[in-house]
């Protein structure tokens, strides 16, 4: 695996078939997942690190989230990555930025309405990536549904020749979203998380059944987080991450909530048919289980 810092560099190795995989480090089985996929399809696979400080809106958050470099780097390459592509902040943002990527509408709800300035940081960092390295192909997974609901409108919009895949949410195998913040859950708060994944499993039960009225959808969640009030629980069409009333499109049911401190995200993607992705769960605890808190 080769490891490049600048843009140049890694565009210079870009081939007919690549695909990207963009993280902030701190990598588990749901990036590896993606690298697998890319893997797959692609006959040459980047991935990069970047800790963007534009999509913190709290600085605390920024300073807080883990980097292991060499961690990183030696799961990636198992995992079959040609390219690591690990800029400085000098490299992607030389000058104080003036220009940001807004997208209207998609942004302004759920995590929009709880981290502002989130997601322009996000769509500003992905355009610079796709801009800057030109993959022919996008890996993100489902489980920042928001996001990818966002990514995916923003590449259409602006007519970028790249697909955006997405892939599916992996989870530990009591169900609980992976995700790099879940290393600094106590054991009390990491038992009171899964609820999270509990209550959008009921949700998906319900709706197998036969259940499309979206305030019901949304409740059956809320009853299973023992007592913890969520910041947001929203059942949203996939494709503009509005509130709809009624299961009546594709669409996904987001939650997030706070427990010992540690903010959490979670979805499930819903079919008007009753069909849903919830995801895979693994076998094994992750490899998150073994970090040091």
């Amino acid at each position: 695996m080769r490891i490049v810092r600048t843009f140049a560099d890694c565009r210079s190795l870009v081939i007919r078939s690549t695909g990207l995989v963009p993280t902030l480090g701190f990598v588990h089985e749901g990036h590896l997942d993606l690298m697998s996929r890319c893997r797959r399809e692609n006959d040459l696979v980047i991935s990069s690190l970047f800790v963007n400080p534009l999509q913190f809106n709290d600085p605390a958050d920024f300073d807080a989230y883990p980097r292991k470099f060499d961690r990183d780097a030696g799961l990636m390459e198992e995992a079959g990555v040609d390219v690591l592509f690990a800029p400085s902040l000098e490299e992607m943002y030389p000058t104080e930025p003036v220009t940001a990527v807004v997208v209207k509408g998609i942004t302004e709800f759920m995590e929009g309405a709880h981290r502002p300035g989130h997601f322009e940081g996000v769509a500003t960092v992905v355009t610079k990536l796709l801009a800057g390295i030109q993959p022919d192909r996008a890996y993100f997974g489902k489980k920042d549904a928001q996001q990818l609901t966002m990514v995916t409108r923003m590449v259409g919009d602006l007519s970028m020749p790249v697909e955006i895949v997405p892939c599916s949410t992996v989870r530990e195998a009591d169900g609980l979203a992976l995700s790099s913040r879940n290393v600094r859950l106590s054991d009390e708060a990491r038992r009171l998380a899964v609820g999270l994944s509990r209550g959008l499993f009921h949700a998906a039960d319900l709706v197998a059944l036969g259940e499309r009225d979206g305030a019901v959808i949304e409740q059956a969640v809320v009853d299973q987080l023992a007592g913890m009030s969520p910041e947001y629980v929203t059942l949203a069409d996939r494709f503009s991450a509005e509130t709809i009333a009624r299961l009546d499109r594709p669409a996904f049911l987001a939650a997030a909530l706070e427990v010992g401190g540690v903010r959490l995200i979670d979805n499930v993607w819903l079919e008007p048919d009753g069909s849903s992705d919830l995801g895979r769960c693994l076998e094994e605890t992750s490899i998150l289980h073994w970090e040091e808190r």
